[in-house]
């Protein structure tokens, strides 16, 4: 029950009639610039998306380092405070 190339052709001729050459072309150009801008918006937003997720690394490392020295420790480990009966 599809439609054949035969009843395609007919029903490609009656939209050429009706809209006319030039006013098909227009919307297809339309219609490209349109799925274009598309395009080109879901790969900012990626790169966007992508840019944030290092930020947010790069800040939680920052603010960890910040957490253990605040905390007395390193980055290799706890710092020990020797008092003088230690010595």
């Amino acid at each position: 029950m599809g439609f054949g190339v035969t009843e395609l052709i007919i029903i490609l001729a009656i939209v050429l009639v009706l809209f006319g050459a030039k006013k098909l072309r227009n919307i297809g150009g339309d219609l490209g610039g349109a799925i274009k801008n598309f395009k080109t918006a879901m790969k900012d937003e990626e790169n966007a998306s992508k840019t944030t997720d290092t930020e947010n690394t790069e800040n939680t490392e920052k603010k960890e380092q910040l957490d253990n020295k605040e905390a007395g420790t390193t980055i290799e480990g706890t710092v020990e405070h020797k008092t003088k009966d230690q010595v």
